[in-house]
């Protein structure tokens, strides 16, 4: 079983090197042409990589998700990897398993948010391996021998959290409900992948783990550090993002930048400081 998983993260972590890797080597801003989408609006495209079917205002986000993916997770998972080879600790199980949460994000966010290009294989790919891996790694985990004691500052942090990614997204969709419009930023998209992720899963996940935590179940435990280092990995994704965007000549308009960008960065934030004292404590 070990050696099965250890094989499965090193593929994981070799599918994301080559998947965000070529993302970043899209960069071009040059390339833009404009087409219908189907709702009648004229979307301007982004046109360059692996990217040039998806539109100009999401590309450079794909691009700045994948910056982070190479440059943070990456060398995170990689460290980790290696340091539950050599301790082989619950603790050091409970670190890995939090970065293959990340990236399971990630690969579930790709292979479904990206427009169809030649790296959908590589796509399944990394669902399937991050997927299977996180089931590996939460068998391995004995959750009772952690001991952990919620504090009023991790329950207000999860009740923020999980209330943050459900109010950042919702008006948008009320909004079009209402309006019997499409979402404002739908472009040449079918649906919106970050809003069933944060609003169906984070988001609800983080009350979940508070009731777990409050009722001493230790899997609330295990979830809690997915969470955070989830959080803190989206808050620096969050400014890579929007460093793309600006770079791309994107306007964004400063409350958005405040309401949204800010708040996850903010998030983030809160989060190392939460992540840290976990793991001094278990």
């Amino acid at each position: 079983m070990k050696y099965r998983r250890d094989l499965l993260s090193i593929i994981s972590i070799v599918f994301l090197i080559i998947i965000s890797g070529t993302g970043i080597l899209s960069i071009d801003f040059f390339k833009s042409y404009e087409v219908n989408n189907q709702f009648g609006e004229v979307i301007k495209m982004y046109g360059a990589g692996i990217y040039s079917h998806d539109s100009f205002f999401k590309a450079p986000i794909f691009i700045g998700t994948d910056l982070c993916i190479l440059l943070v997770l990456v060398p995170l998972f990689i460290y980790s990897l290696l340091k539950n080879k050599k301790e082989h600790s619950n603790k050091s199980k409970l670190q890995l398993l939090s970065l293959y949460t990340v990236a399971f994000y990630y690969a579930a966010s790709i292979s479904f948010g990206v427009t169809y290009n030649q790296y959908h294989l590589l796509y399944i790919a990394l669902f399937a391996c991050t997927l299977f891996g996180l089931f590996s790694l939460v068998r391995e985990i004995d959750s009772e021998a952690f001991h952990y004691k919620i504090t009023k500052g991790v329950g207000a942090f999860l009740i923020l959290a999980g209330t943050a990614l459900i109010v950042a997204w919702l008006p948008d969709i009320l909004t079009s409900i209402l309006s019997n419009k499409p979402l404002a930023l739908i472009q040449v998209y079918t649906t919106e992948i970050t809003y069933i992720l944060d609003m169906g899963i984070i988001g609800p996940l983080c009350l979940v783990c508070l009731y777990l935590l409050r009722k001493g179940d230790k899997l609330g435990i295990v979830i809690l550090a997915c969470l955070l280092k989830a959080c803190i990995i989206v808050g620096i994704m969050m400014i890579s993002q929007t460093m793309l965007q600006i770079l791309s000549g994107y306007e964004i308009l400063l409350p958005v930048l405040l309401t949204k960008s800010g708040s996850f960065v903010l998030l983030g934030g809160f989060a190392l400081h939460f992540n840290i004292k976990l793991y001094k404590n278990l």
